[in-house]
């Protein structure tokens, strides 16, 4: 894995372009950060003040970063007094943005199938990388599944791209990578229609399951979401002696490594050893962190 990137962050007062609501207090903010815009990998955060009645940030995955045009997307859910601060500002308001910050995921030339699986919090980094390796590595041909319990931040979409292994009633995918020529499909346990009804390591496992033996071998595993999804999918990459890299969620104050706040326990070539979220990750091959 990179070296960390403290040396690429950057401080920036970003106006607020956009603030669209969804279903349960959820959100997608576009902010004009170009310095972060330009420098921004798949993977990466941004540690964000909220609001100035809060002077803690707070960490939020980087789902999109346009350089030409300098601006960063994110998408967040207001569940503290923070996100419901930011929840509240208004389209030409300012707000300060440090990023981006942490270490991107790494794409594998060698496995040209990369499977990303994305839950909750957890979609912005799949929907990033995705559109990284659109436009940078053609070489690689992804496949994003995506899981939610509660309403999905965006308009579902019948696919018009097949997937081999998945049933045809598992229909529905994100709209912005039909677009992209990228399949795509959800699982949740809600019972919507044209979704997956059950994890999402279950839906990836049906896929799994539809390749051959060769095919498998050029499969690399990249996902983000909460700590018990985590944990699934890298039972599911050891099953299937699939490499995997996943990017982690924690809590954290400083996040550019000076508290140590975030810390993991990650097995080295030197035994385990207690890594930060913020600067030696958040993203990790999977097997050094779970068992």
């Amino acid at each position: 894995m990179q070296e960390n990137t403290r040396n690429t962050i950057f401080l920036e007062d970003a106006e607020i372009l956009a603030q669209q609501a969804f279903e349960q207090e959820q959100y997608v903010l576009r902010v004009k950060a170009p310095k972060c815009a330009a420098s921004a990998q798949p993977g990466q955060f941004a540690h964000i003040q909220c609001d100035p009645q809060r002077l803690m940030r707070r960490p939020l995955s980087i789902m999109r970063a346009c350089a030409s045009e300098g601006w960063v997307e994110f998408l967040y859910k207001a569940v503290g007094a923070g996100t419901e601060l930011l929840a509240k500002r208004a389209v030409g308001e300012t707000i300060n943005v440090m990023g981006p910050i942490g270490r991107p995921f790494e794409l594998n030339t060698n496995k040209p199938r990369a499977l990303l699986l994305g839950g909750g919090v957890g979609i912005p980094p799949m929907i990033c990388l995705s559109e990284y390796i659109k436009d940078n590595q053609t070489e690689i041909t992804p496949v994003v599944f995506m899981g939610s319990e509660v309403p999905f931040p965006f308009q579902r979409k019948a696919s018009a791209l097949a997937l081999d292994g998945i049933e045809a009633s598992v229909s529905d995918g994100l709209p912005l990578l039909e677009e992209w020529g990228i399949p795509s499909r959800l699982a949740s346990l809600q019972n919507y229609d044209g979704v997956y009804q059950g994890y999402i390591t279950d839906l990836a496992r049906d896929w799994l399951n539809a390749l051959s033996e060769a095919q498998r071998q050029q499969v690399e595993i990249y996902s983000c979401g909460p700590t018990p999804m985590l944990k699934a999918v890298a039972a599911l990459a050891k099953e299937f002696n699939i490499s995997c890299q996943v990017s982690l969620e924690e809590y954290m104050a400083c996040a550019v490594g000076g508290c140590a706040g975030c810390v993991v326990k990650v097995k080295t070539k030197e035994g385990e050893a207690m890594k930060r979220v913020c600067v030696d990750g958040p993203v990790f091959e999977a097997s050094t962190v779970f068992a």
